[in-house]
């Protein structure tokens, strides 16, 4: 089901119902919203903006009437196929959504979200697999534990107490496909959908697993030393999800501080749990990893979420959480009955990988690599005369980039692709968007190589002038 996210105005001549109106149909029409796809029902959408359901109804109501979408019994709304008739009108046989991948695709891209494949340890990979199947191991394509193969789980908790300071055993791990299934999982564990604080701006494809689950999102600002605390107290929220070891996107560092008083906060109520989510605390660019939060919190309070797609790959969608006692009760006893979503054989070869120091070794690479590229963008914005002021940039694959020459987010982001340069703006990263005043950018550079950084950054500051 698609997620609308519409910003309406109520001080608008428009009304409201017509904004809505006006907003599903430009998605169509722009190819965002894709034909057959499934739109939230009345209900849902009228409780998510906050407006009648009949305004709503008014608005799916004139949509189906022009034949933008269609209404199916008992099933909801759907896109209907229209691509034919702006196929015939413009002579095109792309989607819109088709047509802006394939300009984008050309572009220099500093996505904030990519890794360097080039540095992948193909040859380890390839000698673990073989190993495992140079034998008939029945194992290897039996049903997997619930909870994730126990060898990898040991690997894991001996890792993570070696690089975090995490303390767990293997019977606190579970791996699950990817840190949003996860998300899901510990929803299941509260079914009273309590109130979900979150970093602002903060990661929105965690925010979108929350409220898509039912809870509420109360948005608490980030400063310096991660989110404040104060406002977290004065909320009615019962768990914190935070990234201390590197927010996203800010790349703020939480001092021990303030992690102590997060923990003093959910030590105050039974029911309070903070998520730490863990992302990409291996590459850190001065001095030693920061142990994560978990390792300071001796009241079981601390969530703990970690993952392999910025260490090893994306692909193979596998992420881990830690629960405290009393949660990995519940979740024995609630939702033991799922099965493993991460597949049995990239398990044992992750396992394996890890056990034969091929992990360690990859990480001390990426390590070096990525530092190179981090130095190489830092050396390339330098003498910008005041123009440019860079942040968060002792960790993590990204750094944060304000411009002070009257631009705004929009048109940076506009000039730069005019260049050829695809680069992304830290609004998107607000809940509701009203926090972002700056002209600040997220500058990406994993997947890139130095000759692409080179160019890009030569042609960002050309079309800012700075």
């Amino acid at each position: 089901m698609y997620e609308l996210t519409i910003e309406l105005n109520a001080n608008n001549k428009i009304p409201l119902y017509e904004q809505i109106y006006n907003f599903i149909k430009n998605e169509i029409k722009n190819g965002n919203i894709p034909c057959k796809t499934k739109l939230p029902s009345t209900r849902a959408l009228a409780k998510h903006l906050a407006v009648s359901r009949s305004t709503v109804d008014l608005a799916y109501a004139q949509l189906v009437s022009e034949g933008y979408i269609e209404s199916e019994p008992y099933r909801g709304y759907f896109v209907a196929e229209i691509t034919l008739l702006y196929d015939i009108g413009n002579g095109e046989k792309e989607t819109a959504r088709e047509r802006r991948m394939a300009d984008e695709s050309n572009l220099i891209d500093f996505s904030p979200w990519g890794i360097d494949l080039s540095s992948f340890p193909f040859n380890a990979w390839r000698k673990i697999s073989r190993g495992l199947l140079s034998v008939d191991n029945k194992d290897l394509f039996a049903p997997c534990h619930y909870k994730g193969e126990w060898q990898l789980r040991q690997e894991i908790s001996r890792y993570l107490y070696e690089a975090r300071g995490v303390r767990c055993l293997s019977e606190d791990i579970i791996l699950g496909a990817g840190n949003e299934y996860l998300l899901a999982m510990i929803n299941q564990l509260f079914p009273d959908k309590p109130n979900v604080a979150m970093e602002n701006p903060t990661y929105m494809q965690a925010y979108h697993v929350f409220r898509q689950n039912g809870n509420t999102i109360i948005p608490v600002n980030v400063d310096k030393s991660g989110m404040i605390v104060k406002e977290l107290m004065e909320s009615e929220a019962k768990i914190a999800y935070v990234m201390p070891s590197h927010q996203f996107p800010t790349g703020v560092v939480m001092p021990i501080k303030r992690r102590l008083q997060l923990i003093e906060w959910a030590m105050k109520d039974t029911e309070r749990y903070i998520i730490e989510d863990d992302y990409d605390s291996e590459f850190r660019y001065l001095g030693k990893p920061i142990p994560a939060l978990q390792s300071v919190d001796s009241g079981g309070k601390v969530i703990y979420l970690g993952t392999f797609s910025k260490s090893i790959a994306p692909s193979i969608r596998m992420s881990y959480m830690i629960l405290p006692p009393s949660l990995m009760k519940r979740f024995e006893e609630r939702t033991s009955f799922y099965s493993q979503t991460v597949s049995k054989m990239d398990q044992m070869i992750v396992s394996e990988f890890m056990k034969d120091g091929y992990f360690e070794r990859h990480l001390n690479k990426m390590r070096a690599v990525y530092r190179n590229k981090h130095d190489m963008i830092i050396s390339l914005l330098k003498d910008s005369k005041g123009k440019i002021t860079v942040s968060g940039e002792n960790s993590g694959l990204h750094i944060i980039v304000t411009v002070n020459n009257q631009m705004s987010e929009e048109k940076l982001i506009a000039r730069a692709k005019e260049e050829g340069v695809l680069i992304h703006g830290i609004s998107q990263y607000y809940i509701g968007r009203n926090n972002a005043t700056k002209s600040t950018v997220l500058i990406g550079f994993a997947s890139l190589s130095g000759e692409e950084i080179e160019t890009g950054i030569a042609k960002i500051r050309s079309a800012w002038k700075v």
